[in-house]
């Protein structure tokens, strides 16, 4: 039995690749139409590249599993931010 791999990570990881992951994302939904359905796979996409050629160069299992939590991560950011917003203005206009 293989001992689970070694994932060496900082904070600056998250704090660099999850706002990165994020805006690529959205600059690429600005640019190409691309279906709803296909964004959480596009980040995922961009936070496995982000892992493998940058962040996890020499780690490839550290790599793949960091880029799918950077991938995750910003959509989740996303996800609740948008919540966040839409709860925000629906309140603001009850309140009138």
């Amino acid at each position: 039995m293989e001992p689970f791999p070694v994932i060496h990570t900082n904070f600056w990881d998250s704090v660099i690749a999850v706002p990165a992951v994020l805006i690529v994302t959205q600059l690429m939904k600005i640019l190409f139409p691309l279906p709803r359905v296909l964004i959480p796979t596009v980040a995922n996409i961009l936070g496995l590249a982000f892992a493998l050629f940058i962040a996890h160069r020499f780690n490839f299992w550290g790599a793949i599993f960091m880029g799918l939590f950077y991938g995750n991560a910003a959509v989740g950011v996303y996800a609740s931010l948008k919540t966040s917003w839409h709860a925000y203005r629906n309140s603001d206009q009850n309140k009138k």
